[in-house]
């Protein structure tokens, strides 16, 4: 590893975050490369939307929130799944189906979730999940708790009902929740231009008596600065935020759609390309000293590794038994609903 200007403390410490910050983005860059072949001969089934382009984001954001903060997305979830500490092991046997996925293979693509992580999906309904992000910060406000709920969304879902009415019971109880708009430009194929009226989308914010801020999505370092101090107002003010964060995903929608496709030209992906977050992280790093070529070459290499382990671990994973039909159906009448029938009681005394 380089050994300039890593001799004080700080700069090592630098250092440290900056590496850590490019493994995570190689490690989700590689893994889903790997999905996209996976899927190309057709180990994975359903839908596969890939979030190649938009690493800075998961990164970034991750990196500010405590283990004990809640995490809810849309469908394009791999990334923000690896980056809040999902393995790829059991991510990827979740894309091929098998039990030893993270939702017993009965997920797949679009429904990632670990309640050990606090990661609460991952789900398929475009704009569904920004009510139940208001209600997790309302639960985390009435049980008197100072964590924060973080919930992604594409710029598209801006244009719903729900999200109007879950910006407004956010903003009107003062709940400690950060609504992140990963903005690149397009709603499955329709430029933003085409579908919403307001296109500096962040100002839906002053609907709400929110601040609304936007943000560089390629700079992963400029994204941890943004939601640090996002964060920091839901944790002690209890006061939400919305965060605009401007990115391009490379790829197509999902798997089913060319990577530019006939909405957009390949002189604009090929522009968009110019900023890439691994390129602009890697450059940085290498001027400042922090690596040398054969660091990030090991790196790269190492997170390749990873990538073809969790397919060879998927590959070789059973499928889940036809008796699977019939579980995580309904809640456990026995434990949750008791438990929360106990609560509800306590409160009309």
């Amino acid at each position: 590893m380089a050994k300039k200007n890593t001799s004080s403390p700080a700069a090592a410490n630098a250092r440290e975050t900056a590496v850590a910050y490019l493994h995570s983005m190689l490690m989700q860059r590689r893994f889903e490369e790997k999905s996209a072949e996976a899927y190309a001969i057709g180990k994975i089934g359903g839908f596969c939307h890939l979030y190649i382009g938009q690493e800075a984001v998961s990164t970034g954001t991750m990196a500010a929130l405590r283990p004990d903060d809640y995490v809810i997305t849309a469908y394009r979830d791999h990334g923000l799944a690896l980056a809040r500490g999902m393995t790829a092991n059991e991510i990827m046997a979740e894309l091929f189906g098998r039990a030893t996925g993270c939702s017993g293979g009965k997920g797949g693509s679009m429904h990632l979730f670990d309640s050990k992580l606090n990661f609460l999906g991952g789900h398929g309904i475009v704009g569904g999940h920004i009510p139940i992000a208001t209600g997790v910060a309302f639960a985390i406000s009435y049980r008197g708790g100072d964590q924060v709920c973080v919930c992604f969304f594409g710029e598209a879902a801006v244009n719903i009902g729900a999200f109007h009415e879950a910006l407004n019971m956010a903003s009107l109880w003062n709940l400690p929740v950060v609504f992140i708009i990963e903005n690149n430009r397009y709603g499955m194929g329709t430029a933003i231009s085409r579908s919403t009226a307001q296109q500096d989308v962040v100002k839906r914010a002053e609907s709400y008596a929110m601040i609304g801020t936007s943000v560089d999505g390629q700079d992963v370092f400029a994204v941890r600065k943004e939601m640090d101090e996002a964060i920091e107002r839901a944790r002690k003010e209890q006061r939400p935020t919305l965060v605009e964060v401007r990115t391009t995903r490379f790829m197509g929608h999902s798997m089913s759609d060319a990577a530019s496709g006939t909405y957009r030209s390949k002189e604009e992906l090929d522009q968009s390309m110019q900023r890439d977050p691994i390129v602009l992280l890697k450059t940085k790093m290498l001027s400042d000293g922090m690596i040398t070529e054969a660091d990030y070459n090991k790196m790269d290499d190492e997170a390749k590794a990873a990538a073809q382990a969790a397919w060879d671990f998927a590959d070789a994973s059973p499928e889940p038994s036809p008796e699977e039909l019939f579980t995580h159906v309904l809640s456990d009448e026995s434990t949750v609903g008791a438990a929360n029938h106990a609560e509800l009681a306590g409160v009309g005394r």
